[in-house]
């Protein structure tokens, strides 16, 4: 009996070691290199629209040095809320996968961004997480976010 509780407890010790939780923290400048709308006409400035754009990380805690976005968004006159997918590159090469969803006020030029990261390459295979970020507008849609959040990687084999 000593001996499946003693096995039963390291099982356990070494399992939540394994997923322990890392702090992310990064900072990030976006800007959109293409954009489509079409306008929904129930309502004046109702759009439907699908964009991407890349961006650039500054003193980001996983290494992502760039990255890719895709989205889709409902915009009316005073809010946007877009869904998308963000492709992180690593300065070794490796990707990070995200999904992501933004709220955004026109009037203010904010936005909030919740993200999931979904999956990886190389070193970050298996790797999961939650990332919020804040974040600014300009007039050309460019955006600065701060962003904060956790992640969890895949035990080594």
């Amino acid at each position: 009996m000593f001996k499946i509780l003693f096995a039963t407890t390291c099982l356990l010790v070494v399992s939540s070691a394994a997923l322990a939780q890392d702090k992310i923290e990064g900072k990030w400048h976006c800007k959109p290199t293409g954009q489509q709308k079409y306008d929904v006409g129930d309502q004046p400035d109702h759009i439907f629209g699908i964009a991407k754009g890349t961006c650039d990380a500054t003193g980001n805690s996983l290494n992502e040095k760039s990255g890719a976005w895709t989205e889709t968004s409902e915009v009316t006159k005073t809010t946007a809320i877009s869904h998308g997918r963000f492709i992180a590159t690593t300065d070794s090469g490796d990707k990070i996968f995200y999904t992501y969803e933004v709220t955004s006020s026109l009037a203010k030029k904010t936005g909030t961004n919740k993200l999931r990261i979904t999956s990886g390459t190389g070193k970050y295979k298996g790797i999961k997480g939650s990332v919020s970020c804040d974040g600014t507008f300009d007039d050309d849609r460019n955006s600065d976010w701060n962003c904060t959040g956790t992640y969890t990687t895949a035990p080594a084999k």
